[in-house]
């Protein structure tokens, strides 16, 4: 799949969702597939932004809950809950993990003139899975670092427990 080009470069692709009332953004090649709820296995002990695991072809993959890791209000998920399957980078190899949302909303094509790094806000952790900002349609669009964030997640969660 070619990229569009125009006279400022290539256009990054870019799948986006709503959590909590607010729209974020991940490179759509990182994106495996897009499920809906059908709940996890909870397993014991485990932060409480890890809802369990699910069974994906016979891979045990974590799923996150997105709203509870960016200490959004919390929403239990329903039935128009949505499971974002992503393939990650990360010091321990290549990672598969599941991210619930409210709702997935749109892939856009971004040109590089409209994406703009994060202003500095504070030195929080979870700032830095925030990786840039777009300018999509008059609205701005939270662009995630999946692999910071996912790696954040499930290769160090007991550090991640007393928050």
């Amino acid at each position: 799949m070619a990229d569009q080009e125009d006279g400022a470069g290539s256009f990054a692709q870019f799948l986006t969702f709503v959590c909590a009332g607010e729209e974020y953004g991940v490179a759509i090649l990182c994106v495996q597939e897009i499920k809906g709820w059908d709940g996890v296995t909870r397993v014991p002990y485990s932060p409480n932004y890890l809802l369990g695991v699910m069974n994906l072809r016979g891979v045990i993959v974590p799923v996150i809950d997105l709203r509870t890791r960016f200490g959004l209000p919390a929403r239990a998920p329903d039935s128009s809950s949505v499971v974002i399957v992503v393939r990650v980078h990360t010091d321990n190899g290549e990672k598969t993990a599941g991210i619930v949302v409210d709702a997935v909303s749109e892939v856009y094509s971004v040109a590089p003139d409209n994406i703009k790094p994060t202003p500095e806000l504070g030195a929080t952790a979870d700032r830095a899975c925030v990786q840039s900002l777009a300018s999509i349609d008059e609205k701005m669009v939270m662009l995630l670092d999946l692999d910071r964030l996912v790696a954040s997640c499930i290769a160090a969660p007991e550090a991640q427990v007393s928050r």
